[in-house]
């Protein structure tokens, strides 16, 4: 068995128990899949943690007691060595459930409720060592009515899986298929980041990379496009508009790309690096702060030409980095809700 197999082949307990979800059984799969230093960077708020019972009585544990019936399905999973030689997995999907106690402070529906994930799990000697993982909490809090930052442009509802149903990867691992994948996506991007300091939109060359009908999956709070014009309005100028001097700090980044089949996976911890020096993303003044992003992706090519991006992007860290409290203003809000803190706003 080839490498990325065997590494699929050992995630696959664990996933298996996210979807069949026990706290027992769940925290066992874990532990036999990572190793005893396994370091977790997750989303603000939680960010680093080490170890699986840290990781769990952080996370899951409260989650679980928020969320009867809870979940989490998979509908890509994908795996492969990137240049450095390290070796990758990475999930796509939602967790859901039914929505009945508050969490994070975040109001309960007590309807059913999901949030997507992309999780990047880093392999060493059989066991998994790292982990870098965006949870879209902001997606969490409009389904709850709750979010209390400025609307996203874009779509915003539950992201489907892969159009081609094919995103959980079988084996055995096809090396030259990948590597033409994963080189599509890396040249597309090289020609993304010469606009705009190289030149007008025509300099990304798009009709070379992604299909006419392509869809642009991002995160709550951003919002989904279809088209490359659509995704130009919902999202790429306004970003470029606040942050001119994209891709101009790729030493301060971390990129780690894979390719499977038809797909690629990027993680990074950072992996964007730029400033914040003009108005029209997300509704944030110029600070004229530079900030980090962590931008998980995948991508699905269809006949030499990307038809599907997925794109999480950790907002609330974003908001962190320039002193905004997401939480504490969603909090605000809650204090004039049943079942909260008129004072504090926090769940009682």
């Amino acid at each position: 068995m080839d490498t990325v197999t065997l590494h699929k082949d050992l995630i696959a307990p664990w996933r298996a128990a996210l979807y069949d979800f026990d706290l027992v059984g769940a925290r066992a799969a874990l532990h036999r899949l990572c190793d005893a230093d396994v370091v977790f960077n997750l989303s603000f708020p939680f960010e680093t943690i080490h170890g699986v019972d840290a990781f769990f009585d952080r996370v899951f544990v409260p989650l679980a007691a928020a969320f009867e019936g809870l979940e989490a399905r998979d509908y890509i999973r994908v795996g492969g060595p990137t240049d450095e030689g390290a070796h990758w997995v990475g999930c796509a999907g939602s967790i859901m459930g039914r929505f009945c106690q508050p969490w994070l402070d975040i109001p309960a529906t007590r309807h059913l409720a999901h949030m997507r994930y992309h999780e990047f799990y880093r392999f060493e000697g059989g066991k998994v060592v790292e982990v870098q993982a965006l949870w879209d909490l902001p997606e969490l809090m409009m389904q709850a009515q709750a979010w209390p930052m400025a609307p996203g442009l874009g779509r915003h509802w539950h992201v489907p899986g892969p159009a081609t149903q094919d995103g959980l990867r079988p084996g055995p691992y096809v090396s030259e298929t990948s590597q033409d994948s994963c080189r599509h996506v890396l040249e597309m991007l090289e020609f993304l980041v010469k606009h705009p300091s190289e030149g007008g939109p025509e300099v990304m060359q798009a009709d070379r990379f992604w299909h006419p009908n392509m869809n642009w999956y991002g995160p709550a709070g951003i919002g989904s496009s279809r088209g490359f014009e659509a995704f130009r309005n919902w999202h790429q100028i306004p970003f470029l508009a606040a942050m001119p001097d994209r891709g101009q700090y790729p030493d301060e980044a971390h990129f780690h790309f894979f390719g499977d089949g038809p797909y690629v996976a990027v993680t990074g911890w950072p992996n964007m690096v730029q400033t914040l020096t003009g108005d029209g993303w997300m509704g944030i003044a110029p600070a004229g702060a530079k900030i980090s992003l962590r931008s998980l992706d995948f991508w699905r090519i269809e006949r030499g030409l990307i038809r599907e991006n997925w794109v999480l992007v950790d907002l609330l860290s974003l908001y962190d980095q320039i002193g905004v409290d997401v939480f504490a203003r969603m909090r605000e809000f809650n204090k004039a809700r049943i079942g909260f803190d008129p004072q504090t706003g926090r769940s009682l």
